[in-house]
């Protein structure tokens, strides 16, 4: 990890590509903390849209050398991809961190600062250009990729400054979850019923729109299928606590009427990162500082099952005190770099032609996990899911496969393999039983639960690497079964099998807007630390 002093006001490499290129601007207004910054006059830098697009593109091509991997680092890598079971750092950073449980308050306010410094200011930028009534279809698209990026703040902290936000320079008050949610489907509303209209009406922009969508290359029809493929991951999130709500909201989502779902792998969400300047923060981290191992949840899992796709996933270990193999790391492990870092790393180096390099796109949303999501629908009796709960799960399985270029047409019929029990060769206390016995072939006989378990372990395995919606889920549902921390050091505030549950909130709103965040902490409905549960975060069966 490298931190410098400016650093504290660059974005992350994710969000900066996803909000700094014109295609890919948010929509809405912007909250005002560090109330400054946004309150600039741009008007004699962007005098129109494409002005500002060009501008913030050359941004994205110039930014700090590579797309600023340290607040990366801080927004997800050492929070959620490790709470997801992803991944764990072989660095100690100094011993008591979020990966013990410790929730480092310097680390836990950076997806608050990004969210409000970097995407829903440049929100702000396009609405007072007029963008929302000028190029009605480019900015649906701004907001669709706005409340992907606020749905993830407020499921990393819980009530967040929404609906006021951008009207004061202090005391700016807080939204609850479920309001935060229902504009979330509001908004959707809106800019999916813009695009349909601008790609039923067959006109075209002004200027040349595709060079500047890092995502789908101007194809407003593929925007349109991410926007319904949201929606529907939006509504399942709320699943237990609000199912009417849920229901409703998922099966407008998959009404052929609305546009339609991403169902190829041509659909994927992800952020191309090639050109001058800027990589993969992912990578960067793993390759560059080599501060980011395999965790020994998805590794256990996929060696237990065999899993063709492991070896596009992940490098085998390179220590030569114990034998070549995959290995990953347990969190909350006593670790030191040079000892553990030899243990299992993004595939970047293995073979000629590894997975992930500098360039690899960010991915943010796959077909794959667009089927679970529809499989859990069937699962559940809700309409418009165009098949059952099987052939959804199998279709979710065998897209993840063709993602990664592998064939396994056994994969889904082995009823017996099971995900492995972990050993670690250096210290046995890190060592635990497997942490399930699901296996992975469909079964009718099986209760909803255990059918439930099967979706969501696979949905798991298939959105690697992206931590942040693998944490939710596990949060959601408590699939997959992840194993627990080895050394809790939060003083009791986290329960060691619940495990994290968020984040709490950033020092410097304690500092700036007290008064508002008490108020937002009492619609929490608990204590500011990581074992408190958010809204939706129900604690009862799924089923």
């Amino acid at each position: 990890m490298k931190r410098t002093n400016n650093n504290i006001y660059k974005s992350s490499r994710l969000y900066r590509l996803l909000f700094m290129t014109g295609v890919i601007l948010t929509g809405a207004s912007a909250c005002t903390k560090n109330f400054e910054r946004y309150n600039t006059d741009n008007t004699g830098v962007n005098t129109n849209l494409t002005s500002l697009m060009t501008h913030e593109q050359m941004a994205v091509i110039n930014f700090s050398g590579g797309g600023d991997p340290n607040s990366y680092q801080l927004q997800q890598n050492l929070n959620a991809d490790c709470f997801s079971g992803y991944m764990m750092s072989a660095n100690a950073f100094g011993g008591n961190t979020n990966l013990n449980y410790f929730m480092m308050t310097s680390w836990n306010g950076e997806p608050f600062k990004v969210v409000y410094l970097d995407v829903l200011s440049y929100v702000s930028k396009l609405q007072g250009m007029g963008v929302d009534k000028d190029y009605p279809a480019v900015f649906a698209v701004a907001q669709i990729v706005k409340i992907m990026a606020m749905g993830r703040a407020t499921d990393i902290y819980g009530p967040l400054p929404y609906s006021q936000a951008g009207t004061a320079k202090s005391g700016v008050a807080y939204d609850s979850q479920q309001a935060i949610y229902n504009s979330f489907f509001t908004e959707l509303d809106a800019a999916t019923a813009a695009l349909r209209s601008w790609i039923s009406s067959g006109q075209k922009l002004p200027f040349e729109f595709a060079p500047m969508d890092l995502v789908y290359n101007g194809d407003f029809n593929r925007w349109l299928q991410f926007a319904n493929s949201l929606r529907l991951r939006l509504a399942m999130h709320i699943v237990k606590i609000d199912p009417t709500t849920a229901r409703a909201q998922a099966e407008k989502a998959l009404n052929p009427a609305e546009g339609g779902v991403i169902t190829d792998n041509d659909g994927i969400m992800k952020v191309k990162v090639s050109g001058a300047g800027f990589s993969n923060p992912l990578v960067f981290i793993a390759m560059n500082w080599t501060d980011i191992n395999i965790g020994a949840s998805i590794q256990s899992y996929m060696s237990g099952y065999n899993d063709p796709r492991i070896g596009r996933y992940m490098d085998k270990s390179t220590d030569a005190s114990f034998p070549v193999q995959y290995k990953g790391i347990r969190i909350g492990s006593t670790v030191n770099k040079p000892a553990y870092q030899t243990y299992s790393t993004l595939n970047f180096k293995d073979g000629s032609s590894p997975s992930f390099t500098l360039t690899t796109p960010v991915q943010l949303m796959t077909a794959a996990e667009v089927y679970f999501l529809r499989a859990e629908a069937a699962l559940r009796g809700w309409s418009n899911t165009a098949g059952s709960a099987q052939s959804l799960y199998e279709q979710g399985i065998n897209t993840s496969l063709a993602q990664w270029g592998v064939t396994d047409a056994a994969y889904i019929n082995n009823n017996t393999a099971k995900p492995a029990g972990y050993t670690d060769p250096k210290n046995a206390a890190n060592n635990a039983a497997a942490p399930s016995d699901i296996t992975i072939q469909w079964s009718e006989a099986a209760t909803n639960e255990q059918k439930l378990e099967r979706i969501m372990t696979q949905k798991w395995i298939a959105m690697f690497p992206e931590g942040q919606e693998a944490w939710t889920e596990f949060r959601r549902t408590g699939y997959p079964k992840l194993f627990t921390v080895v050394n809790n050091n939060s003083g009791g505030t986290i329960d060691t099998d619940i495990q994290v549950r968020r984040l709490p909130y950033p020092q410097n709103e304690y500092n700036t807007n007290r008064t508002e965040l008490n108020k937002g902490i009492q619609l929490l409905g608990g204590l500011d630390n990581g074992g408190t549960r958010l809204w939706w975060d129900v604690n009862k069966g799924n089923f």
